[in-house]
C-alpha cells in the first residue's frame, strides 16, 4: 500500500509505503492550538516508510508531561505536515489531514481525552485514553 500526500501550497509533499502502525485521534490543547481545531488526527509510521519532498520548518514544542515534540510544517504556507518525538526514535506521526485520500482511515484511539472540547462526541467503540498513549 501507499499513500500519498501535501502542504496547502504543494511545496513539500510525501509518500508512506507499507501499513500504518497506528492511526489515532490527539486532544492534548498543543494539538488543539497547532491544528487550529479541536484536535489533531494522525498516523504513525516507521521512518523508513516515509519519503519526504520539499523543505520543512520544525518548531520544538513541549508537552503538557514535559516531552518534546517536534512539529514539522511547511514553511511557505504553515500546513503542519509531521511530528516527531525523541522518546520514540524511528517513527514519524504524520498529519492525516494532508493525505490525498483519506478513505482507508480509522482511527485506533483518541488520546489525552481529559484536554477534549465539551461539543466533541466521541465514539465509544473506540478506546480512549485521558493521556499519553502507554
Amino acid at each position: 500500500m501507499t499513500m500519498t500526500g501535501k502542504c496547502l501550497c504543494g511545496a513539500v509533499s510525501y509518500s508512506v509505503s507499507g501499513e500504518l502502525q497506528m492511526t489515532g485521534v490527539c486532544h492534548c490543547k498543543n494539538c488543539q492550538r497547532q491544528s487550529g481545531s479541536a484536535y489533531s488526527v494522525l498516523f504513525g509510521v516507521a521512518n523508513d516508510q516515509l519519503s519526504i519532498q520539499g523543505d520543512l520548518t520544525t518548531y520544538e514544542d513541549t508537552s503538557e508531561t514535559g516531552n518534546i515534540v517536534e512539529r514539522h510544517f511547511c514553511g511557505k504556507c504553515g500546513s503542519p505536515l509531521f511530528s516527531t518525538l525523541p522518546t520514540q526514535p524511528g517513527m514519524t506521526f504524520v498529519k492525516a489531514g494532508t493525505l490525498d485520500d483519506t478513505g482507508d482511515l480509522n482511527p485506533q484511539v483518541h488520546f489525552w481525552t481529559k484536554s477534549s472540547q465539551n461539543w466533541v462526541t466521541i465514539d465509544p467503540n473506540v478506546p480512549q485514553m485521558e493521556g499519553n498513549p502507554g
